[in-house]
């Protein structure tokens, strides 16, 4: 059974960090792109960041350049995102995806960021 769980949402004020999560079973995750988007509230879900493997070049909307970091280790099956200096703006649900050409793209459930002071 494919699946992607994501977890370390919260609520943080604005200038906070929060990391997180998104733990693969059920495919070979290590071929796969990875990417973190969100959606908030009467908007689009948009594309947030993504890397195509462990260690390689890393890909990010302009809006949080300098401000988040995406990872995976692919030991662990896990991908992460590092958001440092939240902005209110940043409020949104976040949704891991895992996506690879021919085989199949999964996302996880979501997990809710809310940045307010």
């Amino acid at each position: 059974q494919v699946q992607l769980v994501v977890s370390g949402g919260g609520l943080v004020k604005p200038g906070g960090s929060l990391r997180l999560a998104c733990v693969a079973s059920g495919f070979a995750f290590s071929g796969f792109t990875t990417y973190w988007y969100r959606q908030a509230p009467g908007g689009e879900r948009e594309w947030v960041a993504f890397i195509r493997r462990a260690g390689g070049d890393t890909y990010y909307t302009d809006s949080v350049k300098g401000r988040f970091t995406i990872s995976r280790d692919d030991a662990k099956r896990t991908i992460y995102l590092q958001m440092n200096n939240l902005k209110p703006e940043d409020s949104a649900v976040y949704y891991c995806r895992a996506d690879k050409l021919g085989e199949g793209t999964y996302w996880g459930q979501g997990t809710q960021v809310t940045v307010s002071s």
